[in-house]
């Protein structure tokens, strides 16, 4: 106001009129619960010693306020993030017991992280095994729809050495390990990793690549980008035709040798 009043012409003016509203808020109690598996690792002295793999199962329920469709399925986000859970899980638990690893993994399909990371937050004040026996944590959110891609971006690229260990095992395939493409988007604050990187656990999480094999140069950002602006927390997240799971399979046997 001290501004505008040196301006010429400038004549403050004081509205002599009083304004009224009433607003209601409803709020309701709702209880969920984070879901886990165990498969234990086969060295008696490392077998309390634990990785964590997470996945979150929940999404935004409906908007009844919708016409026609009112449910956010959460394809991408994040259902094909616990199936990728589930298959890795499976994996581990199949193999023999002589060749599992020596230490133990815990599955947790967490609840709640669109709320704010609720359930990731719960388990890691609450831990069901002690965090200083917790030596890492592999978190999926979201998964490969758009086909092999060479590259397989991390969110918070050189904040562990578990950076290294995936390097390597892509190496293995011609493939790439590359720091997050979007930075200024603060995803390495937005999925349930973050709950275990604040209580000091080494923490994975990846990003789809976008360099994919076989599609014309920048297919894999078209499609992300196309996701991000059409269907991210819309209820048209759901299986597009085009979707391509060879991608997923491929990223989840990375997951799968990391842990």
């Amino acid at each position: 106001m001290k501004e505008a009043a040196r301006k010429p012409g400038f004549r403050p003016v004081t509205l002599k009129q009083k304004a009224a509203f009433t607003a209601r808020n409803e709020s309701r109690t709702v209880k969920s619960k984070n879901v886990l598996g165990v498969v234990r690792g086969r060295d008696p002295k490392l077998r309390d010693e634990w990785v964590v793999v997470t996945a979150h199962w929940d999404h935004l329920g409906r908007n009844t306020t919708l016409e026609g469709d009112q449910i956010f399925n959460g394809a991408a986000d994040n259902a094909i993030g616990t199936a990728v859970l589930v298959e890795i899980a499976q994996g581990f638990a199949s193999l023999p017991a002589a060749a599992r690893p020596q230490r133990s993994l815990l599955f947790l399909a967490v609840t709640a992280e669109e709320k704010g990371l609720l359930g990731a937050r719960y388990y890691a004040t609450h831990p069901l095994y002690p965090l200083k026996k917790t030596l890492a944590n592999i978190n999926i959110d979201g998964a490969q729809t758009k086909g092999v891609s060479r590259d397989i971006e991390v969110i918070g690229y050189g904040n562990s050495t578990l950076d290294d260990l995936a390097a390597a095992i892509l190496q293995k395939t011609n493939r790439i390990l590359v720091p997050d493409t979007e930075p200024q988007k603060g995803y390495f604050y937005r999925s349930d990793h973050f709950e275990f990187a604040k209580q000091g656990i080494p923490a994975f999480y990846t990003h789809s690549g976008k360099d994919i094999i076989g599609p014309t140069a920048g297919y894999g950002k078209k499609r992300s980008d196309d996701y991000t602006s059409e269907d991210y927390h819309k209820v048209s997240d759901e299986i597009k035709p085009w979707w391509d799971f060879e991608g997923a399979a491929t990223d989840a046997r990375l997951f799968f040798e990391l842990g």
